[in-house]
């Protein structure tokens, strides 16, 4: 490990970034360092702008990915290098507003009915009542629900939140 990389991923661990956003950011800065053949400290904002425009053109990247990538660059270069960065020379790509597809009465009624198990019933029908993300149905416990307050405690949900 470079001591770069080893700067960064300690930078990151002492601002508590999830794992996976470590992950990312890592991987991020490996791809742009490879695509140049050169360590990140060597490079500076033309290549930056070289290497965002290469992954639009390029790779087709979606917009989120391409925030990703500046979001690991601006904390490569802001925290680790402490560089000046200027976020109206990489602004974060504007990601198309989708409306959600919401499904009619009927629609959602027909899908619980053609669900044979009671056990799976009961599971989807309290998970799409209540918003929960899969991970955090799995994780749910029977002493997680409160029946007279009608709650559902959501134990280390996403962003390892508590929630109701």
């Amino acid at each position: 490990m470079t001591p770069l990389r080893q700067r960064m991923l300690h930078d990151m661990q002492i601002r508590n970034l999830a794992d996976n956003t470590q992950k990312s950011y890592l991987i991020q800065v490996r791809s742009f360092a490879r695509h140049f053949r050169r360590s990140p400290e060597l490079l500076g904002p033309d290549e930056i702008r070289a290497w965002l425009v290469y992954l639009l053109e390029e790779r087709k990247l979606a917009p989120a990915s391409l925030g990703a990538t500046i979001g690991a660059l601006r904390f490569l270069y802001r925290v680790t290098l402490k560089r000046d960065w200027s976020d109206e020379d990489f602004p974060l790509p504007r990601t198309p507003f989708r409306l959600p597809v919401v499904l009619s009465l009927e629609e959602i009624t027909t899908f619980f009915e053609s669900i044979a198990s009671l056990k799976h019933r009961t599971i989807l029908m309290t998970a799409y009542a209540a918003g929960l993300r899969v991970s955090e149905v799995v994780h749910l416990k029977v002493t997680d629900i409160d029946s007279k307050r009608m709650v559902i405690r959501v134990n280390q949900g996403k962003n390892h939140k508590d929630g109701m």
